[in-house]
């Protein structure tokens, strides 16, 4: 009869037993719940540690200026020759191609052009040997102008005006960069006053920030 029913008394001591174990997993559970909010939360303190560690970074620039040819690459462009060889050409004179230079500057800047001597230098059979001055006889246009400044007179893009031993303004107020370019072409006139031979001689251009 035991095994096949129970009495009230013991229903009673059955449901009470089944509450405090309920209870008891319950408080199991809150347990499980607060030890795993107090892990998560210890683990979210220890992701927010941060240092900063803070460094002073400074450039220090000087003022810098170069002056090349494109053809080149360097400050010294390559020997340009102009040959003389008809009546027409001592007549009407000869050109040059076009020569580019580039300036790189970090502030505005002025070029200017002069030969460095007077006189060309002659390599040749005659003696004593033939003087032949520069101004008069070797001249300058600017062909192409890409620096922002202005061509200074007396040269122009129209016309050739002649070289000096004296440094004249060739561009004015140009603007600073890294790529400002211009492009100038020679024309000699010697006429017929001097025999055959070389006549040489170094035109120089020199860029100077304002």
């Amino acid at each position: 009869m035991f095994a096949g029913s129970c009495s009230a008394q013991h229903l009673c001591i059955i449901k009470q037993t089944n509450t405090n174990q309920q209870k008891t997993n319950k408080m199991k559970k809150i347990v499980i719940i607060a030890a795993s909010i107090f892990a998560f939360a210890s683990a979210a303190n220890a992701q927010s540690a941060s240092a900063t560690a803070t460094q002073s970074v400074s450039l220090s620039l000087t003022n810098a200026i170069a002056i090349t040819f494109t053809g080149s690459g360097t400050s010294t462009g390559g020997a340009v020759t102009i040959p003389f060889a008809t009546v027409a050409d001592y007549t009407s004179g000869v050109a040059s191609s076009a020569q580019q230079l580039k300036v790189q500057s970090n502030k505005n800047f002025t070029v200017t052009v002069n030969a460095n001597a007077a006189n060309f230098t002659y390599t040749g059979s005659t003696t004593p040997s033939p003087t032949m001055p520069v101004s008069g006889v070797l001249a300058l246009e600017v062909t192409a102008n890409g620096t922002g400044g202005t061509i200074a007179s007396p040269f122009s893009s129209s016309s050739y005006s002649t070289l000096t031993s004296t440094a004249q303004n060739l561009i004015t107020n140009a603007t600073y960069g890294g790529n400002q370019t211009f492009s100038v072409q020679y024309n000699a006139t010697p006429g017929f006053a001097y025999p055959a031979g070389t006549y040489a001689t170094s035109v120089v251009y020199t860029a100077t920030q304002l």
